[in-house]
């Protein structure tokens, strides 16, 4: 069914009026509306339209209009389609963008290695305090809900959901609402108690559907703990006779293929360290390295998003240059993600 724009914007007024309040909807409530600069006359003739076309209802004389079943299928579908093309591209932007991020981490981590002559790593960026974008709850059987998890970054995750008691579109539709007034914007720190109790009293017999989409959303939103390290130069440890022998050697260059310790070390409070960090030879939190000197720095590329970088090599590093020039990498990476 084919609706103007006219008609397609006072139909989701009404539909969203009457989900708030429960009471037929009235021109004069409608005219109110943001997207919305009509008269309360143009308003009525428009409704009747959609009530001929049976997307609307009157229930009584005089009263206001509410959502027929057609009208309610109509916004459902509507709704789905423009979240499933919003998920598809978000899921198509980050696969693009996640390849261009590898290849030009694994480039600045040879860079940095071939510039100081020492080992260099550098970490995917993570997410941190990451907030909750959107929910979408869909019917996929009488047992079967599918939920959609859009988070800050646009990580999106998808979760089929057993229910005991079937949902019909217009309760998944306010559900939806229900959830998404509730959550969006907040971090998983933010989701309280309070929070919870209260969308749980609010979802009736549903209350076990919020519970395993509150689950979900905290998979989404932790999800960032899947770090991502690149490495380069590991083999520049040989040139320091310091390091060279066999078994320290060997141990150094077992931290760099296994990355688990890399990846313990840099997995920190990362967004309260945003300077530059120095270890040296015991302070280094890596039994294998502790015969080195580690230095790392924290880059920052926005929405929340972290990762580090770190150069590993003898005590007797040339510390002033390798600061300048992880310095000058986080302005790079700065600039460079801030084009995209």
């Amino acid at each position: 069914m084919h609706l103007t724009d006219r008609k397609w914007t006072i139909l989701k007024a009404i539909i969203k009026t009457y989900l708030e309040t429960g009471e037929p909807v009235g021109s004069r409530t409608i005219s109110k509306y943001a997207d919305l600069n009509l008269s309360s006359a143009t308003i009525r003739n428009e409704m009747s339209d959609l009530e001929e076309m049976g997307l609307i209802l009157q229930p009584h004389t005089s009263a206001g209009r509410i959502p027929s079943d057609a009208g309610y299928r109509l916004y459902v579908d509507h709704m789905m389609e423009e979240k499933d093309r919003e998920v598809t591209e978000m899921k198509e932007m980050m696969i693009q963008r996640q390849d261009k991020m590898e290849l030009l981490l694994k480039q600045l981590a040879r860079v940095l290695a071939t510039n100081t002559n020492y080992a260099a790593m550098i970490s995917g960026p993570q997410y941190h305090r990451t907030k909750l974008k959107f929910i979408q709850l869909s019917i996929v059987s009488e047992s079967q809900i599918l939920a959609v998890i859009v988070a800050e970054g646009n990580v999106v995750k998808n979760k089929m959901i057993s229910i005991e008691h079937g949902l019909d579109q217009k309760t998944v539709l306010e559900m939806n609402i229900l959830l998404n007034t509730a959550l969006n914007g907040l971090t998983l720190e933010e989701i309280n108690l309070s929070t919870i109790a209260r969308l749980k009293e609010q979802a009736g017999i549903h209350s076990e559907v919020v519970n395993q989409v509150l689950d979900v959303i905290a998979e989404t939103i932790q999800s960032e703990n899947d770090v991502e390290i690149y490495t380069s130069g590991a083999t520049n440890i040989f040139k320091y006779p310091e390091l060279s022998s066999s078994e320290k050697a060997s141990e150094l260059i077992s931290a760099f293929e296994e990355k688990k310790d890399l990846v313990d070390m840099i997995s920190g409070d990362v967004d309260q360290e945003t300077g530059i960090q120095v270890y040296i030879g015991q302070e280094t939190p890596i039994q294998s390295m502790q015969d080195c000197s580690v230095v790392t720095a924290t880059y920052e590329i926005g929405e929340g998003m972290y990762g580090r970088i770190g150069v590993i090599g003898p005590k007797r590093m040339d510390y002033d240059k390798v600061v300048s020039t992880l310095r000058t990498l986080m302005v790079q990476l700065d600039q460079i993600f801030k084009k995209e």
